[in-house]
């Protein structure tokens, strides 16, 4: 599952580790439900 999430970040022109960590945040950070889907690698703006 990890290596699927990477792969997706590198195709959609992300760097994964700072996704990671952001997504991560997020989460300990009780993440909205509704704003799950910025969360998307092919919606996240960093």
């Amino acid at each position: 599952m990890l290596a699927s999430l990477i792969e997706t970040c590198k195709l959609n022109n992300v760097e994964p580790h700072g996704y990671l960590t952001d997504v991560l945040t997020a989460f300990v950070n009780r993440l909205k439900q509704k704003d799950i889907n910025q969360l998307l690698t092919w919606n996240y703006a960093r």
